[in-house]
């Protein structure tokens, strides 16, 4: 898998993150096939995203002998945190790629006038014990005004969260969304897909792929 990284931006190259890409910018497809095709790059994301997690050497007996292995180290929490609702196709691939992870969700809608963040639901603790070893998976398909991006990082940052130990997984995103998380957040590594143009009069991302939420669950007027 050949990745393209500039100041904490990792852009995932493979074949099928183009294929899929291509499948869900058609207008055409129907819900089931733009959210099995979300889920197939979300896949590829969030191997991405987690392959620097640390491990550990633990024993296990084997059908013929003992056997040393590296797993995941049990001195971490892991939190995978979609940005509601277009986040959840996201965490669900994430749940079953690492199923002793934590799903915390948080939701927000977008002001259509503002363009900014509405806050609706929040599913974290108050407060974090021993948030150091804590490594915070923030899920959205879209980096488009990056707003609500920026809204649920300084969720997790006010509780104590540390900017290192955050990533955020998007399928796609945009130079406006990601000029504005890492001017604010430097150190936070994201991980996307495709780096489009820019955005419309509506904060919508162009070429883009519409609205997410709408087209994952048929929810868009026709």
């Amino acid at each position: 898998m050949k990745t393209v990284m500039t100041n904490n931006v990792i852009v995932v190259n493979h074949p099928l993150c183009d294929h899929n890409l291509g499948i869900i910018r058609d207008k055409d497809i129907n819900s089931d096939g733009f959210k099995n095709s979300l889920k197939r790059l979300a896949t590829i994301l969030v191997l991405e995203a987690t392959k620097t997690l640390p491990t550990k050497e633990y024993t296990v007996q084997t059908p013929i002998t003992e056997c040393k292995v590296q797993k995941i180290s049990d001195e971490y929490k892991i939190i995978f945190a979609p940005i509601l609702r277009a986040g959840l196709a996201i965490s669900d691939v994430a749940s079953e790629i690492v199923p002793d992870a934590s799903i915390q969700h948080v939701g927000m809608y977008r002001d259509e006038t503002t363009l900014e963040p509405v806050w609706y639901y929040d599913k974290t603790p108050v407060r974090y014990e021993h948030p150091e070893n804590i490594k915070v998976f923030i899920l959205d398909p879209m980096i488009a005004t990056g707003n609500s991006g920026h809204a649920a990082v300084s969720l997790f940052l006010k509780k104590g969260i540390l900017i290192e130990n955050m990533t955020f997984v998007s399928i796609l995103s945009c130079p406006q969304g990601l000029e504005l998380l890492t001017k604010d957040f430097p150190n936070l590594k994201i991980i996307t897909a495709k780096i489009d143009e820019g955005l419309n009069n509506r904060g919508y991302i162009i070429p883009g792929l519409g609205d997410a939420g709408d087209r994952l669950f048929n929810t868009f007027e026709k």
